[in-house]
C-alpha cells in the first residue's frame, strides 16, 4: 500500500511557499530553498489524489520595493508590475504549478489585510506605543532603517545601512551608525517622537514554548526547531506592525495617516487573501478547519515570521489553524560564493530559461539533488553539467531510450506479451513494487533529495538489468525470453513515468506521450501491468540531450564579468595618509617631460625604457608598466610628470633617472599621469 497521511485525519492541504519581493527576478537560490520542493511536495499530493491548494504570489510591499524605484526615477508601481509579470511567467515555464499566483499589491489583499488589522485593533490586541525614529527634515519623512546610511561600528564600513552592515554582515539598530545620514537628501537626520502598533510577542510566548518546542520537537526539522527555540528562550518581545511609509497596506484607523502595515505583518495576509480570490465563499475551510494540513515552504530567513509571528497573528484572531510543518530550507551559494542580489550574483531563472531551453526539469533536478535541507549548498556549473550528462542522460534517459528504440526495433513498437517471470526478476518487481512508498514518505517528511534519490534508483535497476539481460544479443536465440525481458523493461519506464512526475513534471508529460499512457496516479505505481500485451507505443525520443563544454563556459565567463564588476563597484580611495607638510612636498623635484622613445627592456615582461626631453639635454627612466602598456610606441610624443631628484638605480641593466608619476585606477591598472596642456620640458610641478 502507497504511504498516505490520510491515516492522520488530513482531508486536504493549504501550501503556501514565500512570496518573492518584486524588487528583482527569482533566482536559482529561492527555486532550490523554496519553489522546487514545494512544488514536488503538491505535484505528490496531487496524485495521492488528495485535495489541495498551492498558494503564490509577489510581495510588492516593503522599503526595498521604494529603493528600487527611487534609483530608477519610477513609482512603486511601475517596479512591482515589472517584476511581477518577470517572476509569474518564469516560475510557470519551470513548471511550478501554483494554483494562484497573485500579488499583494491588488485591492482584494490591501482589503483583506485591512479588515485583519482593524478586527485586531478592534479587540485590544495590539500595544500603541510612542517611539523615537529618525526624521529627515528636509525631505519630511521618516526614515526607514534602509534609508539610514553611516559608518558601522563594528568594521568601520562608511557605507552601512541601518539595519545591517553588508561588509561584516552584523545586524544594527539604525541608532548605531556612526555620522547616520539620511539616503534622501543626504543631510543628518533628527530623531523624532512617532507613533505606532505592536504585536506582543511577549504575551505569546507560553503558548508559544508549548506549541512549538514541546508539540513540534519531533516532527519539525532541526534548523527551525533550533531557531525558534533560540529565539524564544531569548525572551519575545513586541513587535511593530506599522510604520511610516507612504507605500504599502494604509493602517485603516483614525489617527494612523502616513502610516501603512509593516510589511512582514501584511506579506503573509496575502496567503489568506489570495485564497479568497481563488476559492471565493469557500474560501475558509482551508485556514479554518481542523482537517486541514498547514505547510508553509520557506527559506531559513523567514523562519521566525512563519514559525513565531504569523502563528501568532493567527492565534490573535482565534479562528485560524496553525502551520503543521514549516520545512525551511538553508541557503543555495553559487560557485562557493553567497547569493547577492545587490551583486548580481546569482543565477536568475529568466535567464536561465533563455539560455537553456526546454531544460527545464535539468535545472530541478540539480537544484532537487543538491538542495540545502539541512545546511548551507553549492551550485556550480560544472555540477549542473555532470547532473545532466552522468545522471540524466546517462542513467534515466539512457535506460528509457535503449528500452523503446529494443521494443520499436523488435515489435515494431507494440508491449510484447511476458512470460513466467526469472528469480531475478521477481527480485527487481520486488524492488520495483517498494520504491513508491519510499518516495512517498521521503516526499511527506519534507526529505526531497532522498525522494529524487529513491526514485532514480529504480532508474539504475532497469539500466543493470537491460544491460545484464543483453536483449540485443537474446533475441537470436530465445524469442519468448526476450520479450519477457522487454516486456518488464517496458514496466519498468511506465513506473518512471510515475514516480518522476513530481520532479520531472516535463519529462514526464513526454514519457507519457511515447508510450501512448493514459494518465496515471502514484498508486498505480509498483505494478507490472501498466503497459498491456499488444499496446502501441509512438516513436521514440531522446529524454535529455548532453550539455556542451562550451555552453557551461558561458555561463562560467558570465559569472566572471560580474565578480569583475563588483570588484570595480566595490572600490573606494584609499585612507588619506599621515599629514605631511608644505617642506616635505618641496623636497620633490616634479618636472614635466616629453617621451622621445619607449620600449621594452630586454628579458623584464614588467619594464618599459623611456628616453625623456627634460629640458636639460636628457635622461632614461625606467618604469614598471609594460603590462599596462603592450604597445609603447605609443607613448612617444606624450608629456608626462618625473620626479629629478631621486638617485639612480639600475633595473636590468640600465641605469634610471627618475621616477614616472602613475595612478592606479580602482581596477588595479597603473595609469601615467600626463600633462593635457603644452608645456615647456623641464618646467617644475607645485
Amino acid at each position: 500500500m502507497v504511504y498516505t497521511e490520510k491515516d492522520r485525519g488530513y482531508r486536504r492541504y493549504t501550501v503556501t511557499s514565500a512570496l518573492p519581493y518584486a524588487n528583482g527576478p527569482v533566482h536559482i537560490g529561492h527555486l532550490a530553498g523554496v519553489y522546487v520542493p514545494a512544488d514536488v511536495y503538491v505535484r505528490y499530493l496531487r496524485a495521492q489524489g488528495e485535495e489541495v491548494v498551492f498558494i503564490g504570489g509577489s510581495d510588492e510591499h516593503g522599503v526595498p520595493i521604494t529603493i528600487k524605484a527611487r534609483k530608477e526615477g519610477v513609482s512603486p508601481q511601475d517596479v512591482v508590475d515589472r517584476y511581477h509579470k518577470i517572476i509569474k511567467e518564469s516560475f510557470a515555464e519551470l513548471g511550478i504549478s501554483f494554483d494562484i499566483y497573485s500579488r499583494t499589491s491588488s485591492k482584494e489583499h490591501h482589503a483583506t489585510a485591512a479588515a485583519y488589522f482593524k478586527k485586531l485593533y478592534e479587540e485590544g490586541k495590539f500595544v500603541e506605543k510612542v517611539s523615537m525614529q529618525y526624521y529627515d527634515e528636509e525631505a519630511h519623512q521618516f526614515l526607514a532603517d534602509r534609508y539610514i546610511t553611516g559608518t558601522c561600528p563594528h568594521c568601520g564600513n562608511e557605507r552601512a545601512y541601518g539595519d545591517q552592515c553588508e561588509a561584516c554582515g552584523t545586524s544594527l539598530n539604525a541608532t548605531d551608525l556612526i555620522n547616520p545620514k539620511s539616503a534622501l537628501s543626504g543631510s543628518k537626520p533628527v530623531l523624532k517622537e512617532t507613533k505606532h502598533w505592536f504585536l506582543p510577542l511577549d504575551q505569546d510566548e507560553p503558548w508559544l514554548r508549548q506549541w512549538i518546542l514541546e508539540s513540534h520537537k519531533d516532527d519539525w526539522k532541526s534548523n527551525v526547531y533550533g531557531q525558534c527555540k533560540s529565539w524564544i528562550d531569548a525572551g519575545l518581545q513586541p513587535r511593530a506592525v506599522t510604520r511610516d511609509l507612504d507605500w504599502g497596506v494604509k493602517v485603516p484607523i483614525e489617527g494612523a495617516d502616513g502610516k501603512v502595515l509593516y510589511v512582514w505583518f501584511d506579506a503573509p495576509i496575502g496567503y489568506i487573501s489570495f485564497t479568497k480570490q481563488l476559492k471565493g465563499d469557500d474560501w475558509e475551510k482551508w485556514w479554518k478547519s481542523e482537517d486541514t494540513k498547514l505547510v508553509h515552504f520557506i527559506g531559513k530567513d523567514n523562519i521566525v515570521f512563519h514559525c513565531i509571528i504569523f502563528p501568532s497573528m493567527l492565534h490573535a484572531d482565534g479562528s485560524y489553524i496553525l502551520p503543521a510543518n514549516v520545512p525551511a530550507n538553508e541557503f543555495l551559494n553559487l560557485e562557493g560564493d553567497k547569493i547577492s542580489t545587490s551583486r548580481n550574483w546569482a543565477v536568475w531563472l529568466h535567464e536561465y530559461l533563455k539560455d537553456f531551453p526546454g531544460k527545464q526539469d535539468v535545472l530541478r533536478y540539480t537544484l532537487c539533488s543538491n538542495a540545502p535541507e539541512t545546511k548551507d549548498n553549492d551550485f556550480t556549473w560544472k555540477d549542473f553539467q555532470l547532473k545532466n550528462n552522468s545522471e540524466l542522460v546517462a542513467i534515466l534517459g539512457n535506460f528509457v531510450n535503449r528500452t523503446l528504440v529494443l521494443t520499436q526495433k523488435f515489435y515494431g513498437g507494440r508491449v510484447p506479451a511476458a512470460g513466467a517471470w526469472s528469480e531475478a526478476e521477481q527480485e527487481l518487481i520486488k524492488e520495483m513494487a517498494a520504491i513508491p512508498e519510499r518516495v512517498g514518505r521521503s516526499i511527506e517528511t519534507y526529505r526531497f533529495r532522498e525522494a529524487l534519490g529513491e526514485m532514480m534508483s529504480l532508474a539504475r535497476l532497469g539500466n543493470k538489468y537491460l544491460t545484464d539481460m543483453e536483449p540485443w544479443k537474446m533475441v537470436k536465440t530465445d524469442a519468448e525470453r526476450t520479450a519477457t525481458v522487454m516486456n518488464l523493461a517496458l514496466q519498468v519506464c511506465a513506473n518512471l513515468a510515475v514516480l518522476c512526475a513530481p520532479f520531472l513534471p516535463f519529462t514526464a508529460d513526454k514519457m507519457h506521450r511515447i508510450m501512448n499512457l493514459q494518465a496515471l496516479g502514484w498508486r498505480d505505481a509498483g505494478r507490472t501491468d501498466l503497459l498491456a500485451a499488444g499496446h502501441q507505443l509512438a516513436e521514440p525520443e531522446l529524454l535529455f540531450e548532453q550539455i556542451s563544454d562550451e555552453a557551461i563556459q558561458a555561463q562560467v565567463d558570465k559569472l566572471q564579468a560580474t565578480k569583475e564588476a563588483n570588484a570595480l563597484d566595490a572600490w573606494q580611495p584609499a585612507a588619506v595618509k599621515a599629514e605631511t607638510t608644505i617642506d616635505d612636498f618641496g623636497r620633490m623635484d616634479i618636472r614635466v617631460g616629453r617621451v622621445l622613445e619607449c620600449k621594452k627592456v630586454p628579458k623584464a615582461d614588467k619594464l618599459l625604457q623611456f628616453r625623456i626631453d627634460d629640458g636639460m639635454g636628457g635622461r632614461t627612466i625606467v618604469s614598471g608598466i609594460a603590462k599596462y602598456y603592450p604597445e609603447p610606441e605609443a607613448l612617444v610624443g606624450r608629456q608626462v610628470c618625473f620626479i629629478a631628484n631621486f638617485p639612480p638605480r639600475k633595473l636590468k641593466g640600465v641605469e634610471s633617472q627618475g621616477m614616472l608619476l602613475s595612478a592606479e585606477d580602482k581596477d588595479g591598472r597603473l595609469v601615467l599621469l600626463t600633462v593635457g596642456d603644452e608645456v615647456t620640458p623641464g618646467c617644475n610641478v607645485g
